[in-house]
């Protein structure tokens, strides 16, 4: 059964149904599985590997909030140089390869373009389904670069090729998408904190 699956008729009424459901979708993040993406982050930011991140629609803009929070973010007050970059955010490019060649491609077409071994992808997919995600998690797996995937629903194809497959409990798209956005906040905030003088991390906003 999905969320939701009757009529609202007050908005307050929902607000505490959805709310719930995103309390119980953070709970079933498994958190060995979130600190082995973390693991694989830092190192990729101390050896100046790339991490690439890709996702559509609401996945997209996370993407492109990832890169913010993780490029900036995490260096601040910490000496890492991370290098992020999201290919949901090269409009030109993206829609030259959908155009041109397939939507399919926009984000595998870009990867084995830039991506060396030893990168990393972030792939964003409530579905874990979306077939220009999984093509790109499936080069990715073939030619080295790390996958690290976030998920909802079932999980789809992008979970089972992910080295580590972060994934969310719900069938609601707010509600994974929500989750995921914590996610990435989470991964960026404790890499940030834990390179941190202890005294600073009080007088600093995060």
């Amino acid at each position: 059964m999905t969320f939701p699956d009757k009529k609202y008729d007050h908005i307050g009424d929902l607000a505490a149904d959805y709310f719930g459901r995103t309390v119980t979708a953070q709970a079933s993040v498994d958190h060995a599985k979130l600190a082995a993406a973390a693991e694989i982050l830092e190192a990729a930011y101390e050896r100046g590997a790339f991490v690439f991140v890709c996702g559509n629609g609401g996945s997209a803009s996370i993407s492109n909030h990832l890169t913010c929070d993780h490029l900036k973010g995490a260096q601040t007050d910490t000496g890492l140089l991370p290098r992020v970059m999201s290919l949901a955010a090269t409009m030109e490019t993206v829609t030259a390869i959908a155009n041109d060649i397939s939507f399919d491609d926009i984000f595998v077409y870009q990867l084995r373009t830039l991506a060396r071994e030893g990168d990393v992808l972030i792939s964003i997919s409530s579905s874990g389904d979306s077939e220009n995600v999984v093509r790109a998690c499936e080069w990715a797996r073939d030619n080295g670069v790390s996958v690290i995937s976030m998920t909802g629903f079932s999980g789809g194809r992008s979970g089972k090729l992910a080295n580590v497959n972060l994934h969310v409990d719900g069938d609601n798209y707010g509600v994974v998408e929500d989750t995921h956005q914590g996610l990435m906040h989470i991964l960026a905030q404790f890499i940030r904190q834990k390179r941190m003088d202890e005294d600073l991390i009080a007088e600093r906003r995060f």
